[in-house]
């Protein structure tokens, strides 16, 4: 599967945006999408994830309560709503996808940036204060 993020920008604090993440060919319900980000000088980090059926969502606890993700699986296409944005958030931001087998994932495994199959190839996001 081939994805592709979109909706970064220049934004000031306080404010929001939407990031996209659209994915190509047709087994993207099988997929569970997550979202990470890397700042200059730090490693990726996980941001917020959603299973297959959007059922059940997973963020890191800098981002909970400010930003949420969603899925729709007819347009192949995962969302990440952002408010209340912070100079911290700003950083390069990609989508990836996972197709583990059934069962039961805890966050600490959606938190593993190597578990994911298939990444995106980033958008910028930069909060000003």
């Amino acid at each position: 599967v081939q994805l592709q993020a979109s909706g970064g920008g220049l934004v000031q604090a306080g404010g929001s945006l939407r990031l996209s993440c659209a994915a190509s060919g047709r087994t993207f319900s099988s997929y569970s999408m997550g979202w990470f980000r890397q700042a200059p000088g730090k490693e990726r980090e996980f941001v917020a994830v959603i299973t297959r059926s959007g059922g059940t969502t997973y963020y890191a606890d800098s981002v909970k309560g400010r930003f949420t993700i969603s899925r729709d699986n007819a347009k192949n296409t995962v969302y990440l709503q952002m408010n209340s944005l912070k100079p911290e958030d700003t950083a390069v931001y990609y989508c990836a996808a996972d197709d583990p087998p059934a069962g039961y994932y805890s966050l600490s495994y959606y938190k593993a940036a190597g578990i994911y199959d298939y990444w995106g190839q980033g958008t910028q996001v930069t909060v000003s204060s």
